[in-house]
């Protein structure tokens, strides 16, 4: 084999074997990233006085969900605004989400999002949530009860507090 087939070789090799061990973000983690950055270029059109409305971009993401998802997200966008009525919502990496002067407290993540099992409502580090040493800041949400409502609320009321 001439040096120039080996090295092609080699390099066919190293290149096949740093692709099969790529531990990178996932095409949803990459969609997420680009929704954010638009996220980010329309608030700043925002601020030079360009109108926009959050609530309604947030309804509109909401709108596009699958059922299931879209369901969860409707209860959750009600529970949050009357809940925590000082919140503003907003969408953050494509994700309905509520803020307090501008910082995200709580959003919701839907299955499809990430192509996981369930949806989630979590909290960030904004929320008012700590207790003791340990305490949730993501919950797992399959179906909306009474019970779950409550706690929900309780939860958002606290975060905002």
């Amino acid at each position: 084999m001439t040096s120039t087939v080996k090295s092609a070789t080699k390099s066919a090799r190293s290149t096949a074997a740093t692709e099969a061990s790529y531990d990178g973000f996932t095409e949803e983690e990459r969609a997420a990233m680009k929704e954010h950055a638009k996220e980010l270029k329309s608030a700043a059109r925002g601020a030079r006085g360009a109108k926009t409305d959050p609530e309604a971009d947030v309804l509109a993401k909401i709108a596009e969900m699958g059922e299931d998802d879209r369901v969860l997200a409707e209860r959750i966008h009600a529970i949050v605004r009357a809940a925590a009525p000082d919140l503003t919502p907003k969408l953050w990496y494509g994700m309905p989400s509520y803020a307090r002067n501008g910082k995200v407290v709580c959003f919701f993540q839907s299955a499809a999002k990430f192509k996981s099992r369930y949806a989630t409502l979590g909290f960030s580090d904004q929320a008012n949530l700590d207790d003791g040493a340990l305490w949730a800041t993501t919950f797992a949400l399959t179906t909306l009860t009474p019970a779950v409502e409550a706690r929900i609320t309780e939860l958002v009321r606290k975060a905002a507090g």
